[in-house]
């Protein structure tokens, strides 16, 4: 039998940890009651530097059931680099391993179809995706999924309503290992790995408890996070707009001399001002799309460790801890 682990990154999540253990035990046990999964199967909690009570939960959760381990990064490294964390000490570890969220919105029913994909079908990857965005706020719903569509438009390859509840198997995690991207979008690197994929479908719920770890401000820098790192088409589209302005100036200007030598020239203050606003301001944010590359660029040649992790709580003859700690 195949064993299984559940990554779980987790910033300030002591209202809702308790559930989702309890939900996740269960889970486990019917899984390895079913044959589904190696009854040496783990939940792995990554602890993102949090400021309440979630890493000494997670120890208690530990010292009470050794389904449970963890570790607790050095500070918050954000979420994308926790979810790594947890799945590159996972990789030496498991035959595959599914990240979800704590918050319990992701359906936990969905792990089964997940994992027969892996055991039944021969997937590397398989991806849960929404049927549906029912529990969202219609703005929510229509800015997420413009941003789906926008990223695609962009020329990166995503996988439309999915985030990052998914399975991985042990070769997929490996090869995953092989990107060393500072700058991390996992939604999609993911579909660059290549392997047989599939989907699984499924609603998801509210939050169970606590506040999301997504307001507005970090979703817009998420969003930019993900078209920079995955496609160069703005910079494209800059020139592109730049040789089109050339060319509407290059008419702008034959039409001006031709009213100037009829005798048709009139004070052009209206079209002045506007044109020095419209140029000033493409100007701007053409410096300010080309300074996000830039960016990203000066991050990626420091090479600078994605996460680092102060302890483990685990198995002994699972992992040394010395083998995580500074780990890239």
């Amino acid at each position: 039998m195949s064993r299984l682990f559940c990554v779980i990154p987790c910033y300030n999540e002591q209202e809702v940890l308790p559930e989702t253990a309890k939900r996740l035990k269960e889970k486990f046990e019917s899984l390895i009651a079913n044959g589904k999964i190696d009854e040496d199967s783990r939940v792995l909690f990554v602890n993102d530097g949090s400021k309440d009570e979630t890493f000494n939960m997670i120890k208690k959760l530990h010292e009470e059931n050794k389904l449970f381990q963890g570790i607790n990064l050095s500070k918050n490294m954000g979420h994308q680099n926790a979810l790594l964390a947890g799945l590159m000490t996972a990789k030496d570890l498991c035959d595959m391993a599914i990240s979800m969220d704590a918050d319990l919105q992701d359906d936990i029913n969905a792990i089964d179809a997940m994992v027969d994909k892996f055991n039944n079908e021969g997937c590397d990857v398989v991806y849960g995706v929404r049927s549906k965005r029912a529990t969202d706020t219609f703005f929510k719903r229509f800015t997420a999924e413009s941003y789906y569509k926008l990223i695609d438009s962009m020329g990166a390859k995503t996988v439309f309503n999915h985030a990052d509840y998914r399975l991985l198997s042990r070769r997929a995690l490996f090869a995953l290992s092989e990107f060393g991207e500072v700058n991390l979008f996992l939604r999609g690197i993911v579909p660059m790995l290549g392997f047989k994929s599939d989907i699984v479908y499924y609603e998801r719920a509210e939050r169970f408890a606590g506040e999301s770890k997504y307001p507005l401000k970090k979703m817009l820098s998420f969003a930019i996070e993900g078209i920079t790192s995955l496609s160069t088409k703005p910079i494209k589209m800059i020139t592109g707009l730049g040789f089109m302005i050339v060319f509407i100036t290059l008419l702008v200007f034959i039409y001006s001399l031709a009213r100037y030598f009829t005798g048709h020239n009139e004070p052009g203050w209206t079209t002045i001002v506007m044109s020095v606003w419209f140029i000033g301001g493409l100007t701007i944010s053409s410096i300010g799309i080309i300074g996000e590359y830039i960016g990203k660029i000066y991050l990626e040649t420091k090479n600078r460790p994605r996460f680092i992790i102060e302890s483990y709580v685990g198995d002994d003859e699972d992992v040394e801890v010395s083998d995580y700690i500074y780990k890239r």
